[in-house]
């Protein structure tokens, strides 16, 4: 039986034979098919996701992967449940108004009216604006209203599908309205003034959403049972407010760089004979609440899966440099000293994660698995306490370096390779009690 040899001096990492079984125009390909326009920046349960998904299934194909147990395709769909608009009334001195209404929170029924007795008004011009009124949602003494300025119409679409609810694994999770205090943002397309009366009546039921997965996977040839997952997310925010002319939150770095590097590592171990089995897996609804990652973290057993190589914005050079990537969580298991000895004598390098107190742990679908013990870490270069456009439509392939990418996605294939033929098994996360 051959066996997959990666233990060769890691130096060479960089050599021609790295270069032509990762090559960079692939990278470029991918990553500029992904982060294109005709993407419509691949919102969760859009056209623009779906053509996402048939993309990355399709790159699956050519790679030659199984589909998971019990799947007859690379597409894992499900869903799951939340609570959506059934009617909307808004009205303005007794006038109906056509006002995007967006209820917070888990109630069923909302009526709200200018009433400083019982509800609070507060007005959003700006995205920070609109933050730290939803910074507010926790903390409600009485019911609030947030006045969006016409400029944040963009953010609408995104605002239903992130902070309207939370979504459910069934129907019958979804909790009864319990809420004592209630809040609403509302799209003020006119001027009110302080004489103004206004209302603000919603109902809401229950409803599904489907959502896909895109999984495939290499079975092992020693240790079949035992599984090594490399992972990214391929959603984003879809459509934002337009600035100079451009409305869609392409997601080059966010994550179409992740999403690349995961078909890259597909089409790179489908030629290694591995011992562990491969899972190769790209995730919707990351920005919603990690809600992908969380339905195939629930169909897996976590005692059976080795590690978890999340990968979230590796398009620009990190803080440590160009040869440099790091590791959330690092100090949680020793998945991250595995790496990095194995990647001995080269030029790169892997760190800790620098930005402990931005939480990037649990802020990435290596979450889900981490809270039930797997050795589940993200790999990442984005300097999030400067990137300025991280989130925005200029988060665009022209921003990103393609040659540090391909590294990284190298490094990657390098230094997991001990993990992969079975001589190096990373340290368990300790659980998180639920």
């Amino acid at each position: 039986m051959k066996k997959l040899i990666l233990s060769l001096a890691a130096g060479c990492m960089l050599t021609t034979g790295y270069s032509q079984q990762i090559p960079q125009k692939e990278v470029a390909r991918i990553i500029n098919t992904l982060a294109a326009d005709d993407m419509q920046g691949r919102q969760s349960g859009t056209p623009g996701s779906d053509k996402a998904a048939a993309f990355i299934s399709d790159e699956f194909k050519k790679a030659g992967l199984l589909p998971l147990p019990g799947e007859q395709s690379y597409l894992q769909r499900f869903s799951y449940y939340g609570l959506h608009t059934t009617s909307t009334a808004m009205t303005v001195n007794g006038t109906a108004k056509d006002w995007p209404v967006v209820a917070v929170g888990p109630s069923r029924h909302i009526q709200l009216r200018r009433d400083t007795a019982t509800c609070t008004e507060m007005r959003a011009g700006n995205p920070d604006e609109l933050r730290a009124a939803l910074g507010k949602r926790k903390s409600l003494q009485k019911n609030m209203i947030v006045w969006l300025a016409p400029s944040l119409s963009g953010y609408i679409a995104n605002l239903e599908g992130s902070i309207s609810s939370r979504m459910y694994a069934s129907e019958q999770a979804v909790p009864a309205d319990t809420a004592k205090w209630q809040m609403v943002l509302v799209l003020e397309k006119e001027p009110l003034t302080a004489q103004d009366n206004w209302s603000v009546e919603q109902t809401r039921s229950v409803r599904a959403q489907e959502f896909t997965n895109v999984a495939g996977m290499i079975k092992g040839e020693s240790k079949p049972d035992e599984y090594v997952i490399y992972s990214g997310h391929y959603d984003h925010l879809g459509i934002l407010p337009a600035e100079a002319g451009d409305s869609i939150a392409n997601g080059a770095d966010d994550d179409a760089s992740g999403t690349t590097a995961v078909i890259m590592l597909a089409n790179y171990f489908k030629k290694k004979h591995p011992a562990r089995s491969l899972i190769f897996v790209a995730f919707t609804a990351e920005e919603m609440g990690g809600y992908g990652s969380s339905y195939f973290s629930g169909h897996m057993d976590p005692a059976k899966v080795v590690a978890m190589f999340n990968i979230e914005m590796i398009g620009k050079e990190s803080k440590f440099g160009k040869n440099s990537a790091f590791i959330t969580g690092f100090e949680k298991s020793d998945f991250g000293t595995i790496l990095q000895k194995n990647l001995a004598g080269s030029e790169f390098r892997f760190y800790p994660d620098p930005y402990p107190e931005q939480n990037l742990f649990y802020r990435s679908d290596n979450a889900n698995l981490a809270k039930v013990g797997v050795p589940a870490h993200t790999i990442s270069t984005t300097q999030i306490d400067k990137d300025q456009f991280y989130h925005t439509v200029k988060d665009e392939v022209s921003t990103l370096d393609i040659k540090n990418i391909t590294d990284i996605i190298k490094a990657i294939a390098v230094s997991s390779g001990t993990i992969v033929n079975g001589t190096s098994t990373p340290t368990r996360i300790v659980p998180v009690e639920r």
